[in-house]
Formats: C-alpha cells, structure tokens, sequence
C-alpha cells in the first residue's frame, strides 16, 4: 500500500468517525439547532480539515517521492498547501450556496425543526454527485487535457458574469427546472407528511415538500459544482486533493447555513471577491504552460493560496464596512 492509498484509508476512517460523531452527538432528531450549537459544530468540521492539513504535510515528503516516480517533481509541502487552497476556495463558495437555502425553505415553508435532517439528506447526496462528477471530471482531463484549458476559459467568463451581476434577480425555486422536472414525473403534495419524504394518500405514494427540497438541494449543489470543481481543478489535478478539499467543505455546510443564515445576506461584495478569485483561476489555467517557465509550481500554490485569502478576506471586511441597498428585511432580521 503506497502512501496516497494510505492517506485515502485515513480519510474514509476520519470522515466515517467524523459523520457518527455530528450525527450522533451534535445532532439530535427534529431539534432546532442554536447559534453556538453551529459555532462548534462549525470549529468540529474547520478542525478537522486542519488536522488533515497537518497530516498531509506530514506525509508531505512521502507524498512526493511518489509523485517524482510519476515523472511529475513535486515540493513536498505543495499538495499540502494545495489542499488548503482547494479547501478555503470550496468553503468560500458554500458560503453562496446558504442564501439559496434560504430561499428554498421559505418558499416551501419548511419547518425549522426539520432543516438539519433534509439539510445532511440533501448534502450526503451531493456528495454522491460530486463524486461522480470529479471522477468523470478527472478522467476526462487524464485523457484530453485540453479540456483544462476550456475550463478555464469557463471560470473567466464565470467570474466575469458574476462580478458584473446587479444582484437584482431573485430565485425562485418553485420556478427552478428541477421543480418542474419533479411536478412532471412525480405525484407531489403541498405539505411535509409530518416529517416525511413519502407518504401516502388514497392509496398511493405521494412526495411531500421535504423530498422536493432535499432533490433542489442536491441539485442547485451539483450546479455549483459546475464552477466550484474546474476551480479547484486549477489549483491541483491530483484526485486526492479534488475529493477531500470538496467534501471536507461540503460536510462543513450544513452547520455553515445555521451559523451564518441570519448574516449571509451582509455579505454583499463576498460574490465579487469570489469572481475575482474564478477569473485569477481561469487566466491561470490559460497560461500554466508560460506561467511554469518563469514560476516554480510550489510558489504558484503559495500564491493562489495568498490571492484566495486575500479576496475573501477583503470582500467580506469590505462588505461589513459598506452595504448595498435592498437587502431583504426577512433575511437582515434573521427571521425566514
């Protein structure tokens, strides 16, 4: 067993561990979870990631010697600090992801007392998305890796989109192409089923609201994934990097939302911080050939890493110093 197997052994071990320890002592069924319940829930998760931060730069110089047999010459402290850098760009762009969660448990008047069961429902399988889409994703670059200079192309028009966007179109889920997907192919009712994804009425099984949430859920986060894995792609191409920064950030979301859902709609430059950072990714995607002539590959990490710090960091100091008008009165009070 090579040191990479063994660093995918841990992590299963440690995300298995990690999953029954949140479920089964930070989490209790239909409970309404408060601020600092989700504050350390939050430290649990961002912790975590840390520790195997540290493990990985441990196995650094292991890692690498690896790599080097590969034909690739790695430093031993690059895919460590590829990871961080993977793993802060996923968790910035989950921060996103909250506002339209919001949006989806007002507009189906989802009580509160179920949000963290449809909240870890919806994730876990998009997890399972994610999974497959960075493994399709992988192979796909394996085989023609000019696709890595598309994606790129791709994360600069998304950046760019999205810096320029006024922010005045809403979402509406009940509008969304999932829903109508769900209300064409499937017997739906408008209420929860007491807790209940399946029920049924008259004899016949009917969905209720909460299993069209959790299906919108997973699906607006494989629409996320669209743009958060060519990022990510951008910092590493080494599949251990890919999996764990995505779902070491995407586990950490369900807590993210009940820490930060009062004060996401506050954020309202982290969406320009966040397009720079694409548009920085993409033009280095672009270029990596001639960017690799003049800069060694550990310090182009260093610097990605510096580059998503700083514009995170800066759009939501920045956000806290000056607003927007229009922020939504139900969303600022905290009340949903």
């Amino acid at each position: 067993m090579n040191t990479h197997q063994i660093v995918y052994l841990v992590f299963g071990i440690v995300l298995l561990v990690a999953l029954v320890f949140d479920l089964g002592l930070l989490s209790k069924k239909n409970a309404t979870i408060t601020i600092k319940q989700a504050l350390w829930q939050t430290f649990f998760w961002v912790m975590l990631a840390l520790a195997f931060f540290i493990f990985l730069w441990v196995e650094g110089p292991a890692l690498a010697a690896e790599e080097s047999i590969g034909g690739i010459r790695i430093g031993k402290t690059q895919l460590p600090l590829e990871f961080l850098s993977a793993y802060l760009m996923e968790w910035s762009l989950s921060i996103d992801n909250i506002f339209l969660f919001i949006l989806i448990f007002s507009a189906f008047g989802v009580k509160e007392k179920y949000y963290p069961r449809v909240l870890l429902v919806g994730i876990l399988m998009a997890i399972i998305f994610r999974i497959i889409f960075i493994t399709l994703g992988v192979a796909l670059v394996a085989r023609f890796e000019w696709l890595l200079l598309l994606f790129g192309a791709f994360l600069v028009y998304t950046g760019y989109t999205m810096f320029t966007a006024d922010g005045d179109e809403k979402f509406n889920p009940k509008e969304s192409k999932i829903f109508k997907f769900l209300q064409k192919f499937l017997p739906l009712v408008d209420h929860d089923g007491n807790g209940k994804y399946i029920t049924r009425e008259n004899g016949k099984p009917v969905y209720t609201t909460l299993f069209v949430v959790v299906v919108i859920i997973a699906g607006i986060d494989l629409v996320f994934a669209l743009d958060s894995i060519p990022a990510v792609m951008g910092i590493s191409k080494d599949p251990l990097i890919i999996y764990t920064s995505n779902i070491f950030a995407v586990l950490g979301l369900r807590s993210l939302f009940f820490l930060l859902r009062g004060a996401v709609s506050k954020f309202d430059y982290l969406q320009q911080g966040i397009a720079i950072v694409l548009v920085f990714i993409g033009i280095k995607m672009l270029g990596e050939h001639y960017i690799s002539q003049w800069i060694e590959k550990p310090t182009q990490v260093i610097i990605s890493l510096g580059v998503i710090v700083s514009c995170i960091t800066g759009s939501i100091l920045y956000s806290m110093v000056f607003k927007k008008n229009g922020i939504p009165p139900d969303v600022e009070d905290g009340s949903i």
